[in-house]
């Protein structure tokens, strides 16, 4: 069996699980739900299994702290249930809630639950969750931001520069602090931005931090996410998916918890239905690598390592490759065996 060929190299051939550090939800199965579950975690890892991903953090956006404890709750107890979902399941990432108030920047998350960063409080998120709290994305020009990221990092926790309107310095110093990410560049910002300088520039130039980049075809066009890679260079970029629940959804018109009103598109977008306003990514990070294959000029190995090594090594579980491994015929994931164990056949 080939290792990872081109895609339109002849017979199965095999490549390493993906790592998604940002998945809110997809095929229905929502992380922030009001009533997530075990069986709602442990669903959603299986629908990732069927899209080739083996590992993943799932995502918690700003919420009450009551709602946030219960999903950290939900997701150690479905880890605790089945020893393949825990291998899964490396950890969690929370989006917020220290985020920018500001439209625009802030973007779906709301307004009401937003808070500065409290240390304490990420405390508490690690005692719930057993530990899981991997990534905390937070806005830099909060007050104590600095002290928190510092304290974060003391704690094992990466956190990641996003959601925010900065000053350019604001970035260094959270990068000086110890802040190692870039929450979805180019998203979660204002619409218009000065020429220069501006956040993203600081947040390109600034070698400390790692970009996270969405590439669902939507959220950045092919020249923009080419350029953020060039300026990055490969060994600091991330592909993640901050895939939604309707994510992998037939097209149509939907209701959700959070947004309301949302159209899927037949080419995978997610709407705010009546609008061209982004609900969301929907895509799964085996498609968003497929559509940057297709029309990024970026080497497929380079794609392929900030889809599996760059974010592994991140969070630490850089050992998996030779255990978790994924079958593809085509574009087609047709098994996806997990730590040694099929865990999906087609």
């Amino acid at each position: 069996m080939a290792p990872d060929a081109p895609a339109h190299a002849a017979g199965p051939r095999s490549r390493p699980g993906l790592v998604d550090l940002q998945v809110n939800g997809y095929a229905g199965w929502d992380v922030n739900a009001d009533d997530v579950s075990v069986d709602v975690v442990v669903g959603l890892t299986r629908a990732l299994w069927a899209e080739g991903v083996t590992t993943y953090l799932p995502t918690v956006v700003t919420a009450p702290e009551e709602k946030i404890l219960h999903v950290l709750r939900t997701v150690a107890a479905a880890r605790a249930a089945d020893p393949l979902v825990a291998h899964s399941v490396a950890g969690v990432h929370v989006e917020g809630p220290a985020l920018a108030a500001e439209d625009g920047p802030r973007g779906a998350h709301d307004r009401e639950h937003l808070r500065d960063p409290d240390l304490d409080e990420l405390d508490r998120w690690q005692r719930a969750g057993d530990g899981l709290v991997r990534i905390v994305t937070l806005a830099p020009e909060r007050p104590g931001a600095a002290a928190y990221i510092a304290g974060a990092r003391a704690r094992g926790v990466l956190t990641s520069v996003g959601h925010c309107a900065p000053t350019p310095e604001e970035v260094r110093e959270a990068a000086s602090a110890g802040a190692t990410l870039s929450t979805h560049l180019g998203n979660g910002a204002a619409a218009t931005l000065p020429r220069h300088p501006n956040h993203i520039w600081a947040q390109l130039a600034e070698d400390r931090l790692t970009a996270m980049l969405i590439a669902d075809g939507h959220h950045l066009p092919a020249d923009t996410l080419t350029a953020m890679i060039r300026a990055k260079s490969p060994a600091r970029c991330v592909l993640t998916s901050d895939s939604a629940a309707l994510a992998g959804k037939p097209p149509g018109d939907y209701r959700t918890p959070v947004g309301g009103g949302v159209t899927v598109r037949a080419d995978g977008r997610l709407s705010l239905t009546g609008t061209e306003l982004l609900a969301g990514s929907g895509r799964s990070l085996h498609a968003c690598l497929g559509w940057a294959r297709a029309h990024l000029p970026v080497h497929p190995d380079d794609l392929l390592a900030m889809a599996t090594t760059n974010p592994a090594r991140l969070i630490g579980v850089e050992g998996r490759t030779a255990r978790d491994v994924v079958v593809l015929d085509g574009d087609r994931v047709v098994s996806t065996s997990v730590a040694g164990t099929e865990v999906y056949a087609a």
